[in-house]
C-alpha cells in the first residue's frame, strides 16, 4: 500500500482524469515525460490511464517498463464488469490485466440514481459486478483501489446503499476506499461529516478524490484528510473534465507545510513548482501566473507599502518561504511603486544606490510616467533591468543605430515580403547589412542579428519564443500607441522586454534592441566572474 513511513500517500492522475480537461491532449510521448517527472517529485501513485478505453493507454503502459520509476508506484484504471457477464468476458479487465501494473484501480457505482438511470441495472446486480471484479483481480495478486464513484451523491441520496457499496468492496478485498465527489457539488463541511460517519464503520483506509465544479475540491481534499483519509487523488494544475480536479500542486504544500503531515519523500516539496510548470508547457496550456504556491505571480509583490515592509521582513506578506516550493520573490516596479520597490530592485540586481539620492527619486518618477504612456515594467524585467542601469550610470548599449530603411512589398499575387537595411556601430566598427524576414518586424530582427553576430557570436543562440502586441487607446484608430512584448530565450533563461510606439516598428525595435542588450549584458557579467 505504498509508502508506509507517509502521513498521506499522493494518488496522481494527470495522465487520465487530467487528459480529460478540456483543450488537454496527451502524446505517448507526453505521457511517459509526464509520469518521469511526477515521479522525480515522489508521488506515491501515478495513474497511467485506462488501457481497455483506448490504443495509446494500453500502449504507455508497455512504453512505461522501459523506465525505472524510482518512489512512484503505476495504477492502471478501469470499471466494474459490466452488466450481466462474467468478469472473464469483460475486455476492459482483461486490458487492464495486459497493463501489466500491480495496482489497479477500479470504479463503481455508489448513488443508486446512477445505477438505476446510468447502468440501467439493478442495485443487486451493481454489487455483484463489484463484488467479483474486485475478487478477481485480487485473486492475481494486484492491489486494488476502490473509487467509489458519486460517493457523497449516493450518501446524501441513499446512505444504506452508498455504504452497502463500500462494505461489499471492503469484503471483496479492496485494500483501499476511495471516496468520490465526482460532480464537485458537495461542501467541505458535507464532506467532514460524511467522511467522519464513513470512518466509524470500516477499517480499510480511506482516500478522497474530489472535482473542482463549486471551487472547493482543495478545500474539500484537505477536510477529508483532517478527519481520517490517508489518501488524496488529483491532478496536477487541476486539469480535468469540466471544472478540474483537485490541483495537487496547492493540495501538496498545504498538507506538507501547513497541517505537517508528510505526503512526498524528504526533500521532494521544493520541486513542485518545477513540476507544475513543466506539465503545463507539455500540455500546451498556459500556467496560471496567480496560481497558490507554484505561479510565477504567487510571490510577487507590487504595492509600496507591501514591498517596504518586505525589506524588513518577508513574513509581513508572505505566508511561507517561497523557497520551499521551488518558487521564488519577486518585486515589480510599476505605477503603484514607491522607494521601497526601487530599493528593493536595485538590491536584487547589485545596482549601487542612495535611498534617499535626488536622482533616485527622479527615477522612480520617471518610472511612473512611462507606465503612464503604456511601457509595462512588471512584465518586462529585462527592459526594466536596462532602464535601471542606464538610469545609475552603470550601463552602456553594446551598439548605436545610424540608419534603419524597411521596404514592404506587395505583388501581382498577393504574397507580401519585407526587407531591411540597418546601419549600426559598435565602437568604431560600423556594419551596414540588410535581410528579409515574413514581415518588417521579423526582417529587422534578421537585419540586426545579421549585423552584430560578426562582433557577439552569442546572439545566434537566442530566439524570440513570444511576441505580444496590445493596443492601448483603441479609439485613436491606425494612430493608436501600441505595446509590445517581446519573450526571448537561449539555452538557459528566458527574459521580456517592452516597446512603446504609435508605431509599431518602432515599438518593436524597442523591445527588439533591449532583448539583444539584456543577452549581451548577462553574458558579459558571467564572463567577467570567470
Amino acid at each position: 500500500m505504498g509508502d508506509t513511513t507517509l502521513d498521506v500517500l499522493i494518488y496522481d492522475t494527470t495522465l487520465r482524469d487530467g487528459s480529460q480537461g478540456e483543450g488537454i491532449s496527451f502524446s505517448l510521448d507526453d505521457k511517459l515525460k509526464i509520469a518521469q517527472k511526477l515521479d522525480i517529485l515522489g508521488v506515491t501513485y501515478i495513474e497511467g490511464g485506462w488501457p481497455g478505453s483506448n490504443p495509446k493507454d494500453l500502449e504507455f503502459f508497455k512504453a512505461i517498463r522501459q523506465k525505472e520509476l524510482q518512489y512512484a508506484r503505476l495504477t492502471a484504471f478501469s470499471s466494474t464488469r459490466r452488466p450481466n457477464i462474467t468478469v472473464k468476458q469483460d475486455s476492459n479487465l482483461q486490458a487492464l490485466m495486459d497493463a501489466g501494473v500491480s495496482t489497479a484501480t477500479i470504479f463503481g457505482k455508489t448513488w443508486d440514481f446512477h445505477v438505476l438511470r446510468a447502468l440501467e441495472t439493478s442495485l443487486n446486480e451493481n454489487l455483484n459486478m463489484i463484488r467479483e471484479t474486485i475478487a478477481y483481480l485480487k485473486d492475481h495478486n494486484l492491489e486494488i483501489i476502490f473509487d467509489a464513484e458519486h460517493f457523497f451523491d449516493g450518501f446524501k441520496n441513499n446512505a444504506d446503499y452508498a455504504i452497502q457499496v463500500l462494505g461489499t468492496a471492503a469484503e471483496a478485498g479492496a485494500d483501499w476506499l476511495v471516496l468520490c465527489d465526482t460532480n464537485g457539488g458537495t461542501m467541505p463541511w458535507e464532506i467532514e461529516d460524511i467522511v467522519n460517519r464513513v470512518r466509524q464503520i470500516t477499517d480499510t483506509p480511506l482516500g478522497i478524490h474530489a472535482h473542482d465544479d463549486s471551487g472547493c475540491a482543495v478545500s474539500s481534499s484537505l477536510i477529508a484528510v483532517l478527519n481520517g483519509c490517508t489518501q488524496v487523488q488529483g491532478t496536477m494544475n487541476g486539469y480535468g473534465e469540466r471544472c478540474g480536479n483537485a490541483d495537487l500542486g496547492s493540495i501538496i504544500p498545504n498538507l506538507e507545510l501547513k497541517m505537517k503531515k508528510s505526503c512526498l519523500p524528504e526533500g521532494k516539496l521544493k520541486y513542485i513548482s518545477e513540476v507544475s510548470h513543466y506539465i503545463s508547457e507539455v500540455a500546451n496550456m498556459p500556467h496560471h501566473n496567480n496560481q497558490p504556491f507554484v505561479g510565477y505571480g504567487a510571490f510577487a509583490h507590487k504595492g509600496g507599502i507591501h514591498v517596504s515592509a518586505l525589506l524588513k521582513d518577508p513574513l509581513t506578506y508572505e505566508h511561507i518561504n517561497p523557497e520551499e516550493v521551488g518558487n521564488h520573490r519577486r518585486v515589480l516596479v510599476s505605477e503603484l511603486s514607491g522607494l521601497s520597490n526601487l530599493l528593493y530592485k536595485a538590491r536584487e540586481l547589485n545596482i549601487d544606490i542612495n535611498s534617499y539620492d535626488a536622482e533616485t527619486r527622479r527615477v522612480i518618477k520617471k518610472i511612473k510616467e512611462l507606465e503612464n504612456e503604456g511601457f509595462q515594467f512588471e512584465g518586462a524585467d529585462a527592459s526594466l533591468e536596462l532602464f535601471l542601469r542606464k538610469a545609475f550610470g552603470q550601463y552602456e548599449d553594446f551598439f548605436q543605430l545610424k540608419n534603419l530603411k524597411i521596404i514592404l512589398e506587395k505583388s501581382e499575387d498577393e504574397e507580401i515580403t519585407a526587407e531591411a537595411m540597418i546601419k549600426v556601430t559598435v565602437g568604431e566598427q560600423v556594419f551596414h547589412t540588410a535581410a528579409e524576414g515574413d514581415g518588417p518586424v521579423n526582417a529587422l530582427d534578421n537585419s540586426l542579428r545579421k549585423a552584430l553576430t560578426e562582433v557577439y557570436p552569442e546572439i545566434k543562440e537566442m530566439h524570440l519564443t513570444d511576441y505580444k502586441v496590445r493596443v492601448l487607446n483603441g479609439n485613436d484608430g491606425t494612430a493608436a500607441k501600441v505595446r509590445v512584448l517581446i519573450e526571448s530565450a537561449d539555452s538557459t533563461s528566458k527574459w521580456s522586454t517592452v516597446g512603446v510606439s504609435e508605431n509599431i516598428i518602432e515599438a518593436s525595435w524597442q523591445a527588439i534592441v533591449d532583448s539583444i542588450n539584456y543577452l549581451l549584458l548577462t553574458r558579459s557579467a558571467q564572463r567577467s566572474l570567470v
